[in-house]
């Protein structure tokens, strides 16, 4: 029998700030070469949506994460991210536990997006914005909060952002352009259209471009990527399914031109140079992440009252 975590117990074992401290350890752990991560696979099923297996092994485990993305799904009442992840142990093979996976990518989504604004940002930023509160960006909503960010929060449906702010104790914007002027910006959008055309970053500001994540998403303009200073979560991932692989499929980004987090974080490379850069995150979502906050979660299973699933 192994334990269970389900949605609620997800978030019942791992805070948002927790999230944020695990999800760290993971980058730098990553970019010292002490963990390591196979290439996510895409299994399209489009135009509705399509299946990902993310792998990643680390700190004496394996994981594995099957889940979805289907953008469509809440127009039918059904969730946009479904799916299950498995943690074995790495000494051995045997499961350890299971866990829904969309808990586990909303608390890494949240984590990833205010450890980039965090390191990458102006020291003196003093507004935030979140610009999708769906599921995930409700979590970068929760997660700025939790460590001491005011946020508002802008949505195309306005009603869902006034909700949202009402139940986490945090403010709607009161227009986009407000949302998309604050020192940091994240986008946690559907990325079927561009949130930041050309010439819409202001100097100094940080974006955390959160919702294009798979092929033929995109939140910013190829031309505005090139003008500003580019971090990733993973240059071989972002440059193939993220906002990175527009600008690299049109030659106007090259490797040389971005720096991965995980390097900055580590103390390999340096992170913001100037209170007027520009600079902006392009994430795609790491399995190294969803391992960080499953074994987080790993470390209550004895507090909790989780379902034991048999072998």
């Amino acid at each position: 029998m192994i334990p269970f975590f389900r949605g609620a117990d997800v978030e019942r074992a791992v805070s948002p700030g927790r999230s944020v401290e695990a999800v760290r350890d993971a980058f730098v752990a990553y970019a010292r070469g002490e963990w390591s991560m196979p290439p996510k696979v895409y299994v399209p099923a489009y135009p509705a949506g399509d299946f990902r297996a993310m792998p990643a092994l680390g700190a004496g485990h394996a994981l594995l994460k099957w889940v979805t993305s289907f953008p469509g799904n809440p127009d039918l009442g059904l969730p946009t991210v479904t799916g299950i992840v498995v943690l074995s142990d790495a000494a051995n093979g045997m499961p350890k536990a299971l866990f829904d996976a969309a808990a586990v990518t909303a608390l890494r989504t949240g984590a990833a997006a205010v450890l980039a604004a965090q390191t990458l940002g102006r020291r003196d930023a003093t507004s935030a914005a979140v610009v999708g509160v769906g599921v995930n960006g409700l979590a970068v909503a929760k997660t700025c909060l939790a460590v001491g960010r005011e946020v508002v929060l802008w949505d195309v449906d306005a009603e869902r952002a006034r909700a949202a702010g009402a139940e986490i104790g945090a403010t709607a914007a009161a227009s986009r352009e407000e949302a998309l002027d604050a020192d940091l910006v994240a986008t946690v959008t559907p990325g079927r259209e561009l949130v930041f055309g050309e010439g819409a970053l202001r100097p100094g500001q940080h974006a955390s471009l959160m919702g294009a994540d798979g092929p033929g998403k995109a939140e910013i303009a190829v031309t505005e990527l090139a003008r500003v200073r580019v971090f990733c979560d993973d240059w071989e991932q972002a440059s193939h399914n993220g906002d990175l692989a527009h600008a690299v499929e049109a030659g106007a980004v090259a490797q040389e031109d971005v720096t991965e987090l995980g390097a900055v974080l580590a103390g390999q490379t340096t992170g913001r140079r100037s209170g007027e850069e520009i600079t902006v995150f392009d994430s795609t979502g790491l399995a190294i992440q969803d391992l960080a906050v499953t074994l987080a979660a790993l470390e209550r299973a004895d507090e909790l009252d989780l379902p034991q699933v048999p072998l």
